[in-house]
């Protein structure tokens, strides 16, 4: 698999939320979803978007904005000559996920990802996506909600897909990783086989480079060596497993590659300043 999909996998998406409103002048509304992301597409109409300290966007019809880390905002009517009753339909929602593994991506993004709608000649999947959820949100249909969910779901992954596309060649940027096919070979078996006792020779091949201008690479577009990235994936992968079983400790540290529950612990109260047992009795308080 390509690593954006294998990250994905690990960010354990677990559906989108959608709800559909039709609001006339004057309105306003404000949404903060910390740990989801939030995202809204204007179906008809125009509206502002506003955050603190910043200047407001303009959305129209057609425009899909994505807040990854669930921002706080506000969306409100777009003032205009005579516009008290104008119409502006949209469609808002965000969506879960596992906020430790999400971590890396949501971190590389920008906190505003602005999609330009049917005004400005839209990407095709944007396009697409938009006439297929009028379509949806014509006529009321059993499973309705369940279609829009997965619409909501792939529109997300295109706008990640998108802005991946946009970024510079080696900008420093951790999701430029992803479109150097050295680096995300090395990623995706890393992503693939956390457990497995990589090396950074047997990454480098992976990568079909020399071990030095591996690790030089890596360095330069993740910002962190190989092993230390390795580590840190493998933390967030432990502290899912802590959060969410009752597994011993020393099955969680083997399951992320370490053979000893020592060394698991040390590396883990490196990553998150505790334990992993007082982890695990901090998220269940």
């Amino acid at each position: 698999m390509d690593p954006l999909s294998l990250i994905i996998d690990d960010m354990r998406f677990d559906g989108v939320v959608f709800a559909a409103a039709e609001r006339v002048a004057p309105w306003s509304l404000h949404l903060q979803t910390p740990g989801q992301a939030s995202f809204h597409v204007i179906t008809e109409g125009q509206a502002w978007l506003q955050r603190e300290g910043l200047a407001p966007v303009l959305l129209q019809t057609g425009d899909l904005v994505v807040l990854p880390a669930g921002e706080g905002h506000w969306l409100q009517h777009h003032d205009q000559p005579g516009g008290e009753g104008t119409r502006t339909a949209m469609v808002s929602g965000h969506a879960r996920f596992d906020v430790h593994m999400a971590a890396p991506l949501v971190q590389a993004l920008p906190p505003l990802m602005h999609v330009r709608g049917l005004g400005e000649a839209p990407p095709l999947w944007l396009a697409i996506g938009l006439q297929f959820l009028a379509q949806e949100l014509a006529v009321q249909r059993p499973g309705q909600q369940a279609i829009i969910n997965r619409l909501g779901d792939i529109l997300f992954m295109e706008c990640l897909r998108d802005h991946v596309a946009s970024l510079p060649e080696r900008s420093g940027n951790w999701l430029s990783a992803l479109k150097d096919r050295a680096l995300s070979a090395a990623l995706a078996c890393m992503h693939q086989r956390p457990a497995h006792n990589w090396t950074v020779p047997e990454l480098a091949q992976q990568a079909c480079l020399s071990r030095s201008a591996f690790a030089e690479r890596f360095g330069q577009t993740l910002g962190e060596p190989p092993l230390t990235y390795l580590t840190r994936h493998r933390m967030r992968l432990a502290a899912r497993q802590l959060a969410g079983s009752t597994a011993p400790i020393s099955r969680v540290a083997d399951q992320v590659g370490y053979a000893s529950e020592a060394a698991f612990s040390q590396a883990f109260k490196r990553e998150y300043g505790l334990s992993p047992s007082a982890w695990r009795q901090q998220q269940a308080a």
